[in-house]
């Protein structure tokens, strides 16, 4: 091979290799070539744009904008933009003052665009951290600017500023020279301390939109003469998730990879991507629980050069879309990067498939991807994960399977023996287990006494104890066994409200009347009668009153303590202790235990008494 030549048949490796185009000027890549130049050039901000044409033209301009999103939004783009409009000038014309509209290029717009204006400074803040760096920032910005109308600080990734730093900016920040603006721009807004996002305006640039991103990737590729799939496109702006950097960055690299054609193939190839129909093939086989189809899949998709995280996380997202075109089949139609397989047989996924059972695949893949991404052998923790998924995919809910059961359960010939699904609360699907009749209780310890008189211990039968019958429900007699069961229910919120809200008029079973206390929830009532029926099995009626009723639980709880305070305090042993100890405070006020009754001739404490000798006399 002639080493000086470099003509593509020097290559066999690499058939087909473009002739090489003599390099005259340096390449600008994408990114940079198609920058936004004005505020009509942003996309997908219309919010911010509509915001700040507002506020310049009303002469409202305030000293210091928070730019925040993710990266390649355009937060630096729309800083320097800020900077033009603020000092634009045309050559020849008045000065008209700050304005958004810009027609053409103005005194020192082509400077500001290239950030070699003397009167717009731009910091990094991830390399200028410290206070010094701000420092020379406060001693600089009260001094006129040279030649424009503003001086303008574009402070990038802002958050990266040291605590020092921030409380350095603080009162410069809040009541600058009347030259001097400042643009922060970060992507973790988060960090910054409120101190100062306090004396900025802010604005949230939002990720671009999917069919904004496909339009605006089209006429780039229009204007650079290159042939692009609609399928390559929509590829593109899904692996750039909203950012126009990357989504530039991912042309300019297909554009490479294609030698000038961008197709939907050559763009899966370059990202490792499996075909979108393979993916809805692979969803399809494991929905149907077919593991040897699936596992045929996802190693042709492997050997084909794609991730097995990247499958994972494409099977995920078409669950996803799958579950809205269930849900919201308006809006998932409408998305431009769907192809026309994945809307039409999603569409069919969606009419078959249940949300429980996207629901359950959707948990099972959101758990395996990071599985698979930190697996010493990822495609078969790949493999795994399908496994899981297949078997999952057929599996009765809880519910059905319960269901499934009782009716079983009900067909079989010893139905006669089980209680009727009339007879069960609605909260127990299966009928309640009965202790076989025919298993006597275990023997119990009881004490006797011996003929010396001491106590040995001898185990003798007990009765077998009563079987309460099956009933409907519990049955709730007073108001305070609803707030019993409420509190055996473990449902805090509504014991809560039923002992501090509810003043009590009228309860029977079945109906309760009371009149709800000042500030009480007014959705109390529908709340319990809604708790009672599933606890009980029966319906009840429970409606608010204009009576006066009882006094709530709480006031009678806190009203009895009052009293059993007072009681104690007025016992004369008390009231001594209370005058022997100033300060003293009766805490708590408890029940005297009742006394244990021993039998004559019993012992507990001591050794067992032989030989009927009587026991010493103590002195």
């Amino acid at each position: 091979m002639d080493a000086t030549s470099g003509t593509p048949s020097d290559f066999p490796g690499l058939p087909g290799l473009p002739e090489p185009v003599p390099a005259t000027t340096p390449y600008r890549v994408l990114a940079r070539k198609y920058r936004p130049q004005n505020f009509d050039d942003l996309i997908g901000q219309g919010a911010m744009v509509r915001t700040l044409a507002n506020a310049f033209a009303a002469n409202r301009i305030p000293q210091a904008w928070m730019l925040t999103g993710v990266r390649g939004v355009g937060k630096t783009t729309t800083a320097r933009i800020l900077a033009r409009g603020l000092n634009y000038v045309r050559d020849g014309h008045a000065d008209t003052g700050p304005t958004i509209a810009m027609p053409e290029l103005g005194r020192h717009c082509q400077a500001i665009m290239e950030s070699r204006h003397m009167d717009v400074l731009e910091m990094d803040a991830a390399s200028h951290t410290g206070i010094d760096d701000v420092r020379g920032i406060i001693d600089g910005i009260r001094y006129s600017p040279v030649s424009a109308r503003y001086k303008v600080y574009i402070v990038d990734e802002v958050h990266m500023l040291s605590e020092k730093a921030f409380n350095a900016f603080l009162k410069t920040l809040e009541e600058p020279p009347p030259h001097a603006k400042f643009v922060f721009a970060t992507t973790e807004i988060r960090k910054v301390p409120v101190t100062i996002l306090s004396r900025c305006q802010r604005f949230d640039l939002r990720r671009v939109e999917a069919d904004t991103m496909v339009a605006h990737l089209a006429r780039i590729c229009a204007a650079e003469n290159v042939e692009a799939e609609p399928e390559a496109l929509a590829a593109i702006t899904r692996a750039a998730e909203g950012s126009v950097r990357d989504a530039l960055s991912l042309l300019d690299q297909a554009i490479a990879h294609g030698a000038g054609l961008v197709t939907g193939a050559s763009v899966r190839d370059m990202l490792g991507l499996a075909d979108r129909g393979r993916i809805v093939d692979l969803f399809e086989a494991v929905m149907r629980g077919d593991v040897p189809a699936s596992f045929a899949e996802v190693r042709g998709q492997y050997e084909a050069g794609a991730d097995p995280a990247v499958i994972l996380s494409d099977l995920a997202s078409f669950t996803h879309l799958v579950t809205r075109l269930k849900l919201v089949p308006e809006a998932a139609a409408a998305d431009p990067t769907l192809s026309a397989d994945e809307r039409g047989r999603g569409g069919a996924f969606a009419a078959r498939l249940s949300v429980r059972a996207l629901s359950r695949a959707w948990q099972i893949l959101l758990k395996a991807i990071p599985e698979v991404q930190v697996a010493a052998r990822p495609l078969a923790a790949a493999e795994m994960a399908l496994v899981r998924l297949a078997y999952a995919a057929d599996l009765p809910t809880p519910d059905e399977a319960l269901r499934q059961l009782r009716t079983e359960a009900l067909a079989s010939p010893q139905a006669h023996a089980l209680p009727s699904a009339s007879t069960l609360a609605p909260t127990s699907p299966l009928p309640p287990l009965q202790p076989p009749a025919s298993v006597e209780p275990p023997p119990r310890p009881a004490l006797t006494l011996a003929a010396s008189g001491g106590v040995r211990a001898a185990l003798v039968p007990s009765p077998a104890p009563h079987v309460p019958a099956v009933s409907a429900g519990p049955r709730l007699a007073r108001f305070e066994d609803v707030v019993a069961m409420a509190d055996e229910r473990r449902d805090i919120g509504l014991k809560m409200a039923l002992e501090r809200e509810v003043h009590l008029v009228r309860f029977e079973e079945g109906r309760i009347e009371f009149r709800l206390a000042d500030g009480g929830r007014q959705s109390l009532a529908n709340d319990l009668a809604r708790s009672l029926d599933a606890w009980t099995g029966q319906r009840w009626i429970v409606a608010l009153s204009k009576e006066a009723g009882e006094p709530t639980l709480a006031y009678k709880a806190r009203a009895a303590l009052e009293s059993r305070h007072e009681n104690a305090a007025a016992h004369p042993l008390v009231r001594e202790v209370l005058a022997r100890f100033p300060g003293a405070q009766i805490v708590d006020v408890r029940d005297k235990a009742p006394p244990v009754e021993i039998a004559d001739g019993v012992d507990l404490a001591g050794p067992e008494i032989a030989g009927g000798d009587e026991p010493d006399e103590e002195p």
